[in-house]
């Protein structure tokens, strides 16, 4: 099975030399990898903003998987990422707001979710990080 690497012109690249790849298509199965809201040079897009950074983030996820030949209607399975350091009243809020979001991205029914709380990123300003996989039709 042909592996084919992801990594769109202009995307955006770590602030160091790394061999990570933006994404994977192996078959008809394409792995993204985590996507930030950064632009090209690294610069974190909307910071204190999750609504704006979620938004990022589909956008750098819809990027890559069109350079795979698929798009966001394709994925079967979404992990986000999210930092929150307020109170739990205030988390739903912010899980919300994130929510509304990402039903602007997704088809209906949705991919497969899992949503994980964590402390921090690499680059403090970062507030979630997505990852996908999707599934496009067999090539004929």
């Amino acid at each position: 099975m042909e592996k084919t690497r992801i990594m769109p012109k202009n995307h955006w690249n770590w602030s160091m030399p790394v061999p990570f790849s933006q994404g994977w298509k192996v078959g008809n199965l394409i792995f993204t990898g985590g996507q930030i809201s950064t632009d090209e040079n690294g610069k974190t897009i909307g910071v204190g903003d999750i609504e704006t950074q979620t938004r990022n983030c589909f956008e750098n996820i819809r990027t890559v998987l069109n350079e795979a030949g698929a798009d966001l209607k394709d994925i079967v399975k979404l992990n986000t990422y999210y930092v929150f350091n307020g109170d739990e009243k205030e988390a739903t809020e912010f899980w919300e707001k994130m929510t509304k979001v990402r039903m602007e991205y997704l088809a209906d029914p949705g991919p497969a979710g899992t949503g994980i709380r964590i402390s921090g990123f690499a680059f403090e300003d970062l507030l979630i990080e997505i990852e996908a996989i999707a599934v496009v039709p067999d090539e004929k």
